[in-house]
């Protein structure tokens, strides 16, 4: 069995639940994540299995579309909802207008500090291992791109709640962007829910829960899984039957013999024959060389 699962998680699992929950309905061993949803948050987790897992970078390094709820006038150490509340104001005067003035600042490429409580280490631990013991450390800069940043709807009150709509590129933290928000509007604010409804060409309209996954399985049906180029957004490179050969054997293929649909100046390509993938290659100089085979 190989292929990729577009899995709706559902708040309350963490992403190495999903995956061994689907190791255990599935009764096989190779299954892999493409990107850690908190625990907290719902929706799309592309879940990889078989030679799929090889694939895992790929779908990761692909854009994403989160649907955010921020609460303004009250921060937390987590910056999210799950957090201690460690400032609260009242800001009954704030408009949605107001917000929308500042959104054109978090649009483009910008940086992030990442918030203590995440998974990203420094000097061997996790930086929520320090805030944990009480103890801020300093952390680099990381560069981001939020293509799209909209507010969709505006809830007035003491606490007023934005729903947003973003598109970002990988490793952007979403609740950051919520209390960087609050920052610039001096009132202080967090990230009170969020679901992720797209990761690469994943969308939740299209998802699984983990319900219907087994249902599915054990009725026979394999609809769920789908053929491993489903989750590559790369050029396809179509090469003829000896090449094909050539390439499994881990042999490189001159240009002339490389048919390419898509961004022939691309890096890495998906490498097809008679329709199916065969596995992703990379260009140098003149030649396709086999990067992965399946």
């Amino acid at each position: 069995m190989e292929g990729i699962i577009n899995v709706l998680k559902p708040p309350g699992m963490t992403s190495s639940d999903v995956v061994v929950w689907i190791r255990k309905v599935l009764k096989i061993k190779k299954v892999g994540h493409t990107g850690t949803l908190d625990p907290g948050v719902a929706g799309v987790l592309p879940i990889c299995v078989g030679k799929g897992t090889r694939l895992a970078e790929f779908i990761t390094d692909q854009g994403k579309e989160y649907i955010a709820e921020v609460t303004f006038g009250v921060s937390t150490d987590t910056q999210d909802s799950y957090g201690k509340v460690i400032e609260e104001t009242s800001s009954p005067k704030l408009r949605k207008s107001d917000v929308e003035a500042v959104l054109p600042k978090f649009q483009g490429e910008i940086s992030q500090i990442p918030p203590m409580f995440s998974a990203v280490r420094k000097e061997g631990k996790h930086l929520y291992e320090y805030a944990r013991q009480g103890i801020s450390v300093e952390r680099a800069l990381r560069q981001v791109t939020i293509h799209r940043l909209s507010l969709d709807k505006w809830y007035e009150g003491n606490h007023p709640k934005a729903i947003l709509t973003i598109e970002c590129s990988k490793g952007t933290y979403i609740r950051t962007i919520c209390h960087d928000l609050g920052q610039a509007l001096g009132c202080g604010a967090h990230m009170s829910y969020l679901v992720r409804v797209r990761s690469g060409p994943f969308k939740i309209q299209d998802s699984w829960t983990i319900e219907e996954i087994e249902k599915a399985f054990g009725d026979g049906n394999l609809a769920f899984l789908l053929p491993l180029s489903a989750g590559i957004d790369l050029p396809r490179a179509t090469l003829p039957e000896f090449r094909a050969k050539a390439f499994r054997n881990g042999l490189p293929t001159k240009k002339e013999y490389v048919k390419v649909s898509g961004n022939y100046n691309a890096s890495f390509v998906q490498v097809i024959e008679k329709g199916q993938l065969i596995g992703i290659g990379v260009w140098r100089e003149e030649s396709l060389y086999p990067h992965k085979v399946f």
